[in-house]
């Protein structure tokens, strides 16, 4: 038998210790490979729900990591990579939202679908597992996207542009290229920039096959531009982590769609300020 391939299992989480318990169950319920052992590290973001005290006493052999409460995703994984690093030299490193429960077979899966990806590309991929939005359905909530939306598995090959970071692989290699989560990012925008990120440096990105994890969507409309709520509070979210983070949604845009972003920008402040109006014309 050859050598076992090590994956360290990245999470970070705030406040959501039943969620988080939940995701680390099905982690560890999950029938892996043969070939393949993973060690788990996860940033607590300045938690006071007793999220750490809860893991430490169900997983202790999870490492736990404390942040100070304004890491938010991107800041909290990116820390949660480093120290992973750190640790040793692992062959993969795979994102898991602490809201995302992952199937039995999930790594079966991810797996069979990254030796299938690489050899049609001759190179190394990422493949992000395609969500559904409730256990037992096939309504899509997260995973990968193109230019036309959702890309949903029917069971074939598929590529895609942009991946949410609820449960992705990452090999080695493309890490050796690209490193880390970007810097430029509190919150959101870090998982769609990194598979860009490794489009743009001659690496392509895949969905599996099939629905392999179960995580919520968020709501339909996000709050910051939501009409029902008051336009004060659309101002402070478009300028949140919790909400659009127009800064940072500006660097993202500007990094792959160049003078473009002025259009975007021009979007935003069109959502966040006339919100009906804008859907009607959109519509």
């Amino acid at each position: 038998m050859g050598k076992r391939k090590k994956i360290a299992v990245l999470l970070t989480c705030h406040n959501r210790k039943q969620k988080t318990l939940n995701s680390l169950h099905s982690l560890f319920k999950c029938d892996l490979p043969k070939s393949i052992q993973f060690s788990v590290f996860l940033v607590d973001d300045g938690s006071t729900d007793g999220t750490s005290d809860a893991i430490s006493k169900e997983f202790p052999e999870v490492e736990l990591i404390t942040g100070d409460g304004n890491l938010f995703w991107n800041q909290g994984m990116r820390l949660a990579w480093k120290t992973a690093d750190k640790r040793d030299n692992y062959d993969f490193f795979f994102w898991l939202n602490d809201d995302t429960i992952l199937d039995e077979k999930a790594f079966h899966h991810i797996f069979n679908t990254y030796k299938e990806a690489k050899r049609h590309e001759g190179n190394s991929v990422i493949i992000t597992a395609a969500c559904r939005a409730k256990e037992g359905t096939s309504r899509f909530s997260y995973g990968g996207r193109d230019d036309k939306g959702a890309v949903i598995p029917n069971g074939e090959l598929q590529s895609c542009k942009l991946i949410n970071g609820n449960a992705v692989l990452i090999p080695r290699k493309i890490v050796e290229e690209i490193g880390n989560l970007s810097d430029d990012y509190t919150h959101a925008m870090g998982d769609f920039d990194y598979g860009l990120r490794a489009i743009k440096n001659g690496f392509a990105c895949y969905t599996t096959k099939e629905f392999v994890a179960t995580c919520p969507p968020n709501d339909e409309i996000p709050n910051w531009c939501n009409p029902k709520i008051p336009l004060k509070r659309r101002w402070q979210l478009m300028h949140s982590p919790q909400g659009l983070n127009i800064q940072e949604h500006l660097v993202f845009r500007e990094k792959f769609w160049g003078i473009k972003w002025v259009v975007y920008a021009l979007k935003a402040y069109l959502k966040v300020l006339f919100p009906r109006i804008y859907r009607r014309l959109k519509s």
